[in-house]
């Protein structure tokens, strides 16, 4: 065998080697999809088979009676509402502005590294732990009380590493060439970043937003100790009023109730609608996201 021939055999031993090690890791990654889909599949089907006799109008549209085991669960629909697109709005510009500072304006260098450091940490705290602190700084020292408010606040910081997170991703994807031709214009670097590099990073920018409307929508520990009581069958008037929301009631429901077998049925109605609105939410969002995506 000369030469040339041994090094056609080698480059075809490590060519098939690459195409085989490329199948398995994609056979895992597929593998990993599934199992992800099969789960939430199975999740959908156990909520859907125990609780679908709990769904009817009136579900949706009374209050809690009886000690709530019957009536339905229309102040909890709307106060997760309310507290979920008011983290939205609280999350989502101080996520954006935070991210543009870090890839825009800041110099990179150590304290940018801290910052992000911090941020990626912040992301990996409990719940509870936001709760207690919007206990103690919303509620209690800024006089907020337990409200809308105060809520909404909390579950703002709790979603703010997940939106910073993907803004900042968003905005590294803007090619340079669109910075340095604005600039060539003659355009100064907030005309750039407003009118360029924004509108080209916002659909991105959504995803983070998706993803902290879906977390603010099914927390509780961090609402049970700033908006979030355990009754009350009358709608908010104000940002300033306590609420009902799906995931405490759930919680109540499942552990506090004065007849926690006679309200199974009410628990998995519950967590039904709780999804169904997660994913409402969410389709709103995609679809906003999707128009965006062919104006620019």
């Amino acid at each position: 065998m000369n030469e040339m021939q041994h090094n056609e055999l080698v480059f075809t031993k490590s060519v098939l080697g690459r195409n085989i090690k490329q199948q398995v890791f994609f056979s895992l990654f597929r593998g990993a999809a599934g199992i992800n889909a099969l789960a939430l599949l199975i999740v959908v089907y156990f909520l859907v088979k125990n609780g679908w006799t709990a769904i009817s109008w009136d579900f949706l549209t009374e209050a809690p009676r009886d000690s709530m085991t019957k009536g339905g669960i229309l102040p909890c629909i709307v106060g997760t509402a309310y507290l979920s697109i008011g983290a939205l709005a609280i999350s989502m510009p101080l996520g954006i502005g935070s991210a543009v500072y870090l890839n825009e304006y800041a110099r990179q260098g150590l304290i940018v590294r801290l910052i992000r450091f911090a941020i990626n940490n912040l992301a990996g705290v409990p719940s509870v732990v936001f709760g207690l602190f919007g206990l103690a700084f919303f509620v209690t020292w800024m006089n907020l009380e337990v409200s809308i408010l105060s809520g909404a606040l909390t579950l703002g910081f709790l979603s703010l590493p997940v939106v910073i997170g993907a803004s900042e991703e968003a905005l590294r994807a803007v090619p340079d060439t669109y910075r340095e031709a604005s600039l060539g214009l003659g355009s100064t670097k907030w005309q750039t970043i407003s009118r360029v590099v924004l509108p080209a990073a916002f659909p991105s920018m959504i995803t983070g937003g998706i993803l902290s409307l879906s977390r603010a929508a099914g927390e509780t520990a961090a609402i049970m100790f700033t908006a979030a009581v355990y009754f009350n069958k009358q709608l908010p008037d104000s940002i300033f009023d306590p609420v009902m929301a799906l995931p405490y009631h759930i919680y109540v429901l499942a552990t506090a109730g004065t007849n926690i077998e006679q309200t199974r049925h009410l628990q998995y109605g519950t967590a039904l609608v709780l999804i169904a609105l997660v994913l409402g939410m969410n389709l709103l969002a995609i679809v906003y996201r999707a128009r965006l995506r062919r104006k620019v």
